[in-house]
């Protein structure tokens, strides 16, 4: 077993090696940031700031300590170098144990238990919700919450709402709406549960800069709120229940996320292997229940924001199945137009890119983040007599930078092709986590027409200066 362990770890280092000699030649820009704690979850914020070379952007990440300092939620400032900026040789000469100094910690925030899931309401991303070890969902507005100073006993910072209506622990499934003000959630309940936190993001926005500020959401809203004063105990959080609760599962939901287009349409996987369309208006019941979209549990999914028919899926078969929502099942079971198979190990997380309809990523246990674009899928790529590995269909570009299983993954909606990644290096290391900002070369992705024009100017350009030297 020892040997087997030994030889697994001799690859990992191997491919590594490998990917960091050709950073150079693939990326436009990265950044690699060692992080003491893992983090399960990174999400981008608001852009703070536009500059001639770089953008200022919030980060949002976490800590899972090992119970000798409190678990935390961090605001970090991110320095987003823009593209065709970097130099080269610059951006592969990092230290793997070092800090990076594009990535600064700004604020902590001291977390109720370990941060499984963050997400952030996309009218309003200074809105974030999380995930713990607990049926509840906590909501938080970073940038009122008072800045904290993670030390052995420190008091947990105080969530400025808290959800309730899970029976059991809902630990990762979550989701916010991008049209309403909504919140989604799955557990081990085996049910899906639907908040409208419309009313306290309407007194956030009444009241700026106020960390105590209160929820009235009507019928369902109960403020459990004490007079705070010299010595009394501190303010409790307000809490509001839920506005729908959705049962069809038949075990652990493990994602949820919306229709991009409507707050009352929605999807959920689970680890009974279904996935399931609901509609809030025709009740709490499946609109459409898909047996055996895999063949194992499923971890992930993601719903096209360019296109409502594609629903991406991960599993635990090491698989990404892609949908299309006007017929998902065939012999009542699940049919998908596409299987992506370029993966060793369980995918973790699957996400659409915001820059282009037919692409998404998806990350894994086997420490890979693949870039996929499922138009290229059929295409005849013509490599003369260059001896190219036999990719998946689909696959245009991977990811290694990670030594260890890849939890969460976002792209950057105001930084085009600009990714943030995590990995939980705990087995590989001795603990911490990597996280790595980065953006492939342009090169990559544009349009071959384009490509091939800008390298014969390059040409026209080297051959012009060979003839006046």
């Amino acid at each position: 077993m020892k040997e087997g362990r030994k030889g697994m770890e001799r690859s990992v280092d191997d491919r590594y090696t490998q990917w960091k000699s050709l950073v150079p030649v693939l990326y436009d820009w990265l950044a690699n940031h060692n992080l003491v704690w893992p983090s399960l979850s990174c999400r981008w914020g608001p852009q703070l700031e536009q500059a001639t070379y770089k953008n200022r952007q919030r980060l949002y990440l976490s800590e899972q300590t090992d119970g000798s300092v409190p678990n935390t939620l961090v605001i970090a400032n991110c320095e987003v170098v823009k593209p065709r900026v970097a130099a080269a040789e610059h951006i592969s000469q990092f230290n793997e144990e070092a800090r990076s100094p594009f990535v600064k910690k700004f604020k902590t925030i001291i977390h109720p238990g370990e941060v499984n899931r963050i997400r952030e309401l996309p009218q309003n991303s200074k809105i974030v919700a999380t995930h713990t070890d607990s049926p509840d969902v906590l909501i938080w507005d970073v940038e009122a919450q008072p800045n904290r100073h993670a030390v052995l006993g420190a008091a947990d910072s105080r969530p400025d709402l808290i959800l309730t209506g899970h029976q059991d622990n809902a630990e990762f499934a979550l989701a916010m709406c991008p049209t309403e003000p909504y919140v989604l959630s799955g557990g081990k309940d085996k049910s899906v549960v639907l908040w409208s936190i419309q009313d306290h993001v309407s007194a956030l926005a009444a009241e700026p800069g106020s960390a105590k500020s209160t929820a009235s959401g009507g019928a369902n809203s109960k403020n459990a709120s004490k007079s705070g004063g010299n010595g009394d105990k501190p303010l409790e959080s307000p809490s509001i229940g839920a506005r729908g609760k959705y049962l069809g599962h038949e075990d652990t939901v493990e994602d949820v996320q919306f229709c991009p287009s409507s707050a009352q349409e929605f999807c959920s996987v689970g680890d009974d292997s279904c996935l399931i369309l609901w509609d809030a208006r025709s009740g709490s019941t499946p609109a459409v229940k898909v047996e055996k979209a895999h063949n194992a549990d499923i971890h992930c999914v993601d719903w096209n924001p360019h296109d409502v028919n594609l629903i991406l899926t991960g599993s635990a078969d090491n698989s990404i199945h892609m949908f299309d929502r006007r017929k998902l099942t065939s012999d009542g079971v699940g049919s998908p137009i596409h299987k992506f198979e370029g993966h060793s190990a369980a995918v973790l997380c699957v996400q659409w890119s915001p820059d282009k309809s037919s692409v998404f990523g998806s990350s894994a246990e086997d420490g890979i983040l693949n870039i996929w674009d499922h138009e290229k899928i059929g295409e005849k790529q013509d490599y003369g007599e260059l001896k190219i590995p036999n990719y998946p269909p689909g696959l245009f570009f991977r990811h290694a930078g990670h030594r260890d299983k890849v939890v969460d993954f976002h792209w950057n909606a105001s930084d085009p092709w600009t990714i943030v990644s995590v990995s939980d290096d705990g087995e590989s290391t001795g603990g911490g986590g990597t996280l790595q900002i980065w953006r492939m070369i342009d090169l990559i992705y544009r349009p071959e027409e384009e490509v091939l024009a800008e390298l014969d100017k390059f040409k026209s350009h080297i051959f012009g200066c060979d003839k006046s030297c």
